[in-house]
């Protein structure tokens, strides 16, 4: 073992996690963040070769117990997709909205680069600021815009961690393009309609309140398709530790964009359909009604890798 990883601060919690893995998943090579209903990516870990191996959060030296509904709290390490690549699914991500701090939330990937990974598929549940968009499709990340980020909370913010990455890490190609090919390749194999996969800048918000809607018109005129609360964190922690990024975020409702009318009784009246306010009930029920297609697309992703 390398002496500034015994020495770190994150010794207690890799060696927890690597001395109980068989030899076949101790150096996994593709992480999974299971987004809102999506936990169930998990399952299709295979254990024809190797058994699967479940550690729970709370027994996990550091880490805490997610308090959102619809994410459990647990890594699993098996084998997954047809060349079985040892692989580790965080079911059950952290949010920074939970009171959780921003290195906290991205404890797990900093333990997931000690452990070998070396890329890391992002999956979550967004709204649609775009109107081309639809529920049902599937968002390919290709960039983002982080409103905490630029107002101070950044994951990387305090002193440099030098054994991960440089103290200023560039920020211009964060969503790999190869994979991103692999993914629109997989949904062509799945027979997925056309359309289903959507490019998408994501804009991470820090939650959990929506969005009102003035500011997501101001999300929209400033390039976002999508919007979310989760994601961002975790990945600048994984470009700042040399691990490859995918993001997939499954489209689960309309964000409500149009103006709200006026009391002003001399102002002109427009009639327009009332937009439904967003509820995580929603979230879950579409992220359930999706699931199966999101496991076959992310598992056959990392077949391809």
């Amino acid at each position: 073992m390398p002496q500034d990883v015994a020495d770190s601060e994150f010794y207690v919690t890799y060696n927890y996690i690597k001395e109980r893995l068989p030899a076949e998943l101790s150096q996994p090579k593709v992480a999974i963040i299971c987004g809102s209903g999506l936990g169930g990516l998990a399952d299709t870990i295979e254990e024809t070769k190797c058994k699967k191996v479940e550690f729970k959060y709370e027994d996990i030296p550091g880490f805490v117990t997610s308090t959102v509904k619809g994410h459990v709290s647990k890594l699993v390490f098996g084998l997954l997709g047809k060349n079985q690549t040892p692989t580790v699914c965080m079911v059950g991500r952290y949010h920074f909205y939970e009171g959780h701090s921003l290195k906290q939330v991205t404890l797990p990937v900093r333990i997931f680069k000690l452990l070998g990974v070396e890329v890391l598929i992002v999956t979550n549940a967004s709204g649609a600021l775009n109107k081309d968009f639809r529920v049902g499709n599937v968002a390919v990340l290709t960039d983002h815009v982080s409103l905490p980020g630029l107002a101070g909370n950044n994951p990387l913010f305090g002193p440099n961690l030098d054994m991960f990455g440089p103290r200023f890490p560039p920020m211009t190609s964060v969503y790999d393009y190869d994979l991103r090919v692999l993914a629109f390749k997989a949904a062509s194999s799945l027979n997925f309609d056309e359309g289903t996969l959507k490019e998408a800048i994501y804009c991470f918000v820090g939650g959990p309140s929506y969005e009102t809607k003035a500011e997501a018109r101001f999300l929209r005129k400033i390039g976002g398709d999508i919007v979310g609360m989760s994601t961002v964190p975790e990945v600048i922690v994984a470009i700042h530790s040399g691990i490859r990024v995918l993001g997939l975020s499954l489209v689960t409702n309309m964000v409500a964009l149009r103006k709200d009318k006026s009391a002003d009784p001399s102002a002109s009246v427009i009639e327009e359909p009332e937009e439904p306010p967003p509820k995580h009930e929603e979230v879950l029920e579409v992220s359930k009604s999706r699931a199966h297609d999101m496991q076959k697309l992310v598992k056959t992703i990392v077949g391809l890798i």
